[in-house]
């Protein structure tokens, strides 16, 4: 047997040496690298993702100057209870705007006196004008700006706009006045830093931070509500005070609050203000397209009623006489897909840009019409302030779904607000009838059976004899406070 020299150990520390030094620097490669190479791999967004800052020092600084702090002044003799915030609101005392309002507005006043408000704003250009909420100066005497280097000026409003609560004020500059740009809110995500300065409270030039929380929030304050919400501190004080993002640029404007609900805030859109703010600069009002129609969202059912495909449509439920839709031959039922070539997805987005577009400018509508797609150009008229009063219609009683139906009386159009309906309401449904099964409720208008109108119980019930036992009959229904649902049962 050939036993073999022995061979000289040759050390392993080296080798050892170069291995951790490899793997140390290719986890730094992959910790630098590995959130853009996952972008890019995705083909999707790849902007640059922003950690949290280590500091928020530099973006305070540089534009708290350019945010003032708005005292308001009235003489009025009226109580809380008067004030336009409370009255005829749908929670009534309960209304959870309430208490910020009162805190807003300073207490509740019990007999007349000089009722003062405290709020914020910020310029937006050297000749003084200034973006603040239409509740910061509403009805003010006397309004008075100061900035953060303590110089105080008297302002005046230029213009205001409720529907947006949204007001530009103007003082007289000297020239030198900081100023904030804005920003494009269409382009903030959910999740992205943003920082709120105000006057919380009276306490001057507060600053707070926090993300972008949810955006296009819908919170009952008006017809154009697309809020942004976001967990930055905003107290009574922040209203009219810009939410800026890390760029330092205005995205939205700190409006509202809901009472009792901690690191919740919500912020106008700055996209949407530009083109009120332009038209409030150069006229003093605002004015918005008008089409003239009813509108409301398509559910899953009335989708499937009227054959629509995809997430598009917009249910026009009622066309006013002598506006501009029926002029165009825009007729009720018809849906709506799209406005200049762009898809609509719900009420509030069709409303938007319509309200958005020049009065006298033309639209071009795609419309699904008994399942046929229809172009009509319509030119816009100017939306007016208020809506039109309801009118009238007329009177019956039972059927075999387990559905009672009475024809449309005078009373029963008050009670229930009704607009110039045809139809007729369902005054009772019977214990486990197949009415009841379906969902059908005492107070639904009954407006079509299989997409044939109801006029009256003689058609209703008419409509209701066609059938037979097993069929399937779909009622299109109005329903108060939901708006036209289809309801799908057997007979």
């Amino acid at each position: 047997m050939k036993i073999l020299p022995k061979t000289k150990k040759r050390s392993s520390v080296p080798a050892r040496r170069h291995l951790v030094f490899l793997m140390a620097a290719l986890f730094a490669l992959v910790t630098v690298y590995s959130i853009p190479l996952t972008q890019a791999s995705s083909g999707k967004d790849q902007r640059h993702v922003r950690f949290v800052p280590e500091s928020f020092t530099e973006l305070a600084e540089k534009y708290s100057p350019a945010v003032v702090n708005i005292r308001s002044e009235k003489n009025d003799k009226r109580t809380m209870e008067g004030n336009p915030h409370f009255r005829g609101g749908p929670h009534g005392q309960n209304d959870p705007f309430r208490d910020f309002f009162e805190k807003f507005f300073g207490g509740r006043p019990n007999q007349g006196f000089k009722q003062r408000s405290l709020g914020s704003g910020f310029i937006i250009d050297q000749s003084g004008f200034i973006v603040t909420n239409n509740h910061v100066v509403e009805g003010a005497d006397k309004i008075k700006v100061i900035l953060k280097d303590d110089r105080e000026f008297d302002a005046e409003v230029k213009g205001r706009d409720p529907n947006t609560d949204l007001a530009l004020i103007k003082i007289k500059s000297d020239g030198n006045l900081p100023t904030i740009q804005f920003g494009n809110s269409d382009d903030v995500r959910v999740g992205e830093w943003v920082m709120a300065i105000g006057n919380p409270f009276g306490l001057e030039h507060t600053v707070t931070v926090g993300i972008i929380s949810a955006k296009g929030r819908v919170i009952g304050s008006g017809p154009y509500d697309d809020f942004i919400q976001t967990d930055a501190s905003i107290n009574p004080g922040n209203s009219g005070g810009p939410l800026l993002n890390m760029d330092g640029k205005v995205v939205g404007i700190n409006t509202a609050i809901i009472a009792g609900g901690q690191g919740i805030g919500f912020a106008i859109p700055v996209n949407m203000a530009k083109g009120i703010i332009e038209q409030l600069q150069a006229k003093g009002e605002v004015t918005r397209g008008w089409l003239g129609i009813g509108i409301q969202d398509l559910s899953k059912e009335l989708k499937s009623y009227y054959g629509v495909d995809g997430d598009a449509g917009v249910l026009v439920t009622k066309v006013f006489p002598g506006d501009p839709a029926e002029k165009a031959g825009i007729r009720a039922k018809d849906i709506i897909l799209a406005v200049n070539g762009k898809k609509v997805d719900s009420s509030r987005e069709l409303s938007r840009t319509i309200a958005e577009s020049a009065v006298g400018k033309e639209a071009s509508l795609l419309v699904l019409r008994g399942g046929t797609e229809k172009k009509f150009t319509i030119e816009l008229g100017k939306r007016p302030e208020k809506m039109l009063a309801a009118q009238t219609p007329e009177v019956q009683k039972k059927n075999p779904l387990g559905i009672a139906v009475s024809n449309l009386t005078p009373e029963i159009i008050q009670q229930f607000r009704l607009q110039a309906e045809n139809g007729v309401m369902v005054v009772g449904v019977e214990p486990d009838s197949k009415g009841e099964e379906a969902g059908v409720l005492p107070g639904d208008l009954i407006k079509e059976i299989n997409h044939q109108d109801v006029k009256d119980m003689d058609q209703y019930l008419k409509e209701i004899g066609k059938f037979k036992k097993g069929d399937t009959i779909t009622l299109y229904i109005l329903r108060s406070n939901r708006g036209f649902m289809a309801i799908t049962l057997t007979k």
